[in-house]
């Protein structure tokens, strides 16, 4: 007998104190090293994008590792390797804490156009009130104190 399961996440990573620390010339480096990090977790990314002070991911986590353990694996490692760049001057670290949304297989091509868009997204819509938005679309109960750290 064969285990089917398909775990796709939408997952959101701040920078330290939302600061911009993650250069646009240099973005598409960080994405294909955490592409690094989530394939050597046996895991699948579909999309990465975001701006200078936060990632978007959606993923199809593989089970044998929990979603903390996934999330912290891509934080420690890609922090670590920024630090070693030259191109990633202003970095100190990814924030406290993540959001990250279960989604239906249905809506993979929306969520992967959305996280392609995030340039053009975020000329209408702030960071923080995006992701607001996306904790109470998703019906997250959340305490504003540790909304973003």
């Amino acid at each position: 007998m064969s285990s089917y399961r398909q775990i796709l996440y939408h997952s959101v990573i701040n920078t330290k104190d939302r600061k911009l620390t993650i250069p646009e010339p240099h973005c598409q480096t960080l994405y294909r090293y955490i592409w690094g990090i989530v394939k050597n977790t046996d895991s699948t990314l579909y999309q990465i994008n975001g701006i200078g002070n936060h990632i978007h991911l959606l993923t199809d986590l593989n089970p044998t590792i929990s979603l903390s353990d996934f999330i912290k694996n891509i934080k420690v490692a890609s922090s670590m390797w920024m630090r070693q760049q030259k191109n990633f001057p202003l970095w100190e670290s990814w924030g406290k804490g993540y959001g990250s949304f279960t989604c239906s297989y249905n809506e993979k091509d929306r969520l992967i156009s959305y996280i392609k868009n995030q340039k053009s997204h975020h000329q209408k819509e702030s960071f923080v009130d995006e992701y607001k938005r996306l904790i109470i679309e998703n019906g997250v109960e959340f305490d504003k104190r540790y909304l973003l750290g």
